[in-house]
């Protein structure tokens, strides 16, 4: 697997801007951390500070899904994926028939690609297994490729939206078109003019050409999304995924649009299921919540990650069902039919299955909770504001600031700037990541098996 199209200069020039441009608005202690110069210490919720193969593991207080892959991103010849100790766990993923036809995505995303001109399909497709599946960000002023829906005409774009309507479920593109709006409102809300803070700064890649038996996948990302679907025959792996918002909560041209309301409450539920003596292992007392808490984000492809918390193996079966109905809202944000399957497939390992809280349990309370297993990792942040809100609700007094240098995300040290500091976190900037541990996110063990196997 060699066959990788390299980015032009230009853009490993942006990106590496970019990730320049971020660490020194971040300081010392940024650089320190993305540099990995901190060292590879463990935290008290059992956190390894850097990845294995040297990429870092954490941005700014550890959150990579705030930063970005940069320079230093694992490549995909040499992705491991998320591990607790840098091994991974054999034998957890197979190639077989899951009974849920695929075929209504591969048409949708075939339809999507023949709408595209010559120059935008050009643009947009990628090898099967090239390093633009590990190259993708949250934040808003990250250099991309592909077909950008908002330079699209609206015949292409509904074509695009019909393929996250076959890929998702209707709670996912519900979920997804919200973000997307409510990016647009927190353009408008910093005086537009940002062509990164709009409802169409959304991007379309595709590695590989869409196929019911061959593998194939496509990227669909932006600020606060970014969704990788991997196909293989009738099999699915949408993962790594991230969804997030700031605000989460607003009216945008005269809809009002409510965003992880369902996140939140599942997992209050989880944790106020537990007995005293339980909570005491999960929720950590030796570490504050801080503006930004999120491990696992873009750049943690070879993450190592102990389990911290509480297992399934301690917990009765109502909490059990609990914990299942919180992965559930995350994992239903895929297809209906393949969603059924990846819940068989935590249900298996839910004994395996840690619950780790840091923070408040009120319902206004703004909290991190992680659950980790051999076959998923989510993780549910609420962070310091960035571009929305008042200093008051942040570091006190004052409007937000909003004018960063072209490219780089809006908001500043008075609102905890790029989430490094300052600020109080809130449930009006939210942050989730959803992962597949031991070498299957982007469907990387599915597709060695393929071509150990068929070819």
């Amino acid at each position: 697997m060699h066959a990788h199209r390299p980015r032009t200069p230009r853009t490993e020039r942006t990106r590496r801007w970019f990730m320049n441009r971020s660490l020194l608005l971040g300081g010392a202690a940024a650089v320190a951390t993305m540099t990995g110069v901190a060292g590879c210490s463990t935290d008290s919720s059992g956190t390894s500070a850097a990845a294995s193969s040297g990429a870092p593991s954490g941005g700014p207080g550890g959150d990579t899904g705030g930063m970005g892959p940069g320079v230093t991103a694992v490549k995909y010849a040499d992705f491991v994926g998320v591990t607790t100790d840098g091994k991974v766990v054999d034998d957890l993923y197979s190639i077989h028939s899951t009974d849920v036809s695929t075929d209504k995505v591969v048409q949708a995303a075939q339809k999507f690609l023949d709408g595209l001109t010559a120059k935008e399909r050009k643009a947009s497709v990628f090898e099967v297994d090239d390093d633009e599946w590990l190259a993708w960000s949250n934040v808003d002023g990250y250099e991309r490729e592909g077909a950008r829906m908002g330079d699209l005409t609206e015949a292409q774009r509904k074509l695009g939206y019909a393929l996250l309507g076959a890929a998702l479920s209707a709670d996912g593109l519900k979920q997804t078109r919200g973000i997307m709006k409510l990016n647009g409102f927190l353009g408008e809300y910093n005086g537009g003019n940002r062509e990164t803070l709009e409802e169409g700064a959304y991007f379309f890649t595709f590695m590989g050409t869409p196929s019911t038996t061959k593998p194939w996948g496509f990227q669909f990302e932006g600020h606060h999304v970014a969704i990788n679907y991997f196909v293989l025959g009738d099999q699915v792996v949408m993962t790594p995924t991230f969804m997030g918002s700031e605000p989460t909560e607003k009216t945008y041209k005269g809809e009002k649009i409510s965003l992880f309301k369902a996140e939140t409450k599942a997992g209050l539920a989880m944790i106020r299921s537990l007995t005293s003596a339980q909570r005491a292992e999960v929720v950590d007392s030796g570490k504050e919540k801080s503006g930004t808490d999120m491990i696992a984000g873009a750049g943690a492809d070879n993450l190592e990650l102990p389990y911290a918390g509480l297992p399934g193996s301690e917990m009765t079966d109502a909490q059990k069902q609990k914990l299942l109905d919180l992965v559930g809202v995350y994992v239903g944000y895929m297809d209906d039919g393949h969603a059924v399957v990846k819940m068989k497939e935590v249900e298996e390992h839910i004994d395996e299955t840690y619950f780790y809280w840091l923070g408040e349990t009120k319902d206004s309370s703004a909290f991190y909770y992680r659950v980790h297993s051999p076959v998923i990792l989510i993780e549910y942040d609420a962070q310091a504001p960035l571009f929305y809100g008042t200093t008051d609700s942040a570091a006190g007094g004052g409007e937000m600031p909003s004018g960063q240098p072209s490219g780089m995300p809006s908001g500043g040290p008075g609102g905890g700037g790029m989430g490094m500091g300052g600020g109080t976190p809130t449930q009006e900037h939210i942050h989730t990541m959803v992962r597949t541990p031991n070498g299957n996110d982007y469907g990387v063990d599915l597709l060695k098996l393929h071509l150990e196997t068929d070819h």
